[in-house]
């Protein structure tokens, strides 16, 4: 069976960093993409971050210069590493994998950034 599970979430100062992990256990095939989204507390989810099995990576302009995804195929494993944080950071961060025949998420991980 496969699972995400996200690490690494929690509380940080403004303009400090954290750094995602999201490991995937079993084998999902045929993975076109890998990322993460966020949803805070009334809002709807949207991607902050994604990266194409050719390497290739979006973000949303909010977090652009701030936020660094990277992805390790071989293990299927994709972080995100988050600098120079702001309060509308705060979120729940979950894990999504994108492949051939849909999508698959981690359960999330709360990034709070106190002001």
């Amino acid at each position: 069976q496969v699972q995400l599970v996200e690490s690494g979430g929690g509380l940080v100062q403004a303009g400090g960093s954290l750094r995602l992990s999201c490991a995937v256990s079993g084998r999902i095939l045929r993975i076109t993409a890998m990322g993460w989204y966020r949803q805070a507390p009334g809002k709807q989810r949207e991607l902050v971050a994604a990266i194409t099995s050719s390497g290739s990576t979006d973000y949303v302009d909010s977090v652009k210069g701030r936020f660094t995804i990277s992805r390790d195929n071989a293990s299927n494993t994709v972080d995100l590493q988050m600098s120079s944080l702001k309060a509308e950071d705060t979120a729940a961060y979950y894990c999504n994998v994108r492949n051939t025949w849909g999508d698959y998420w981690g359960q999330g991980t709360q990034v709070t950034v106190s002001s």
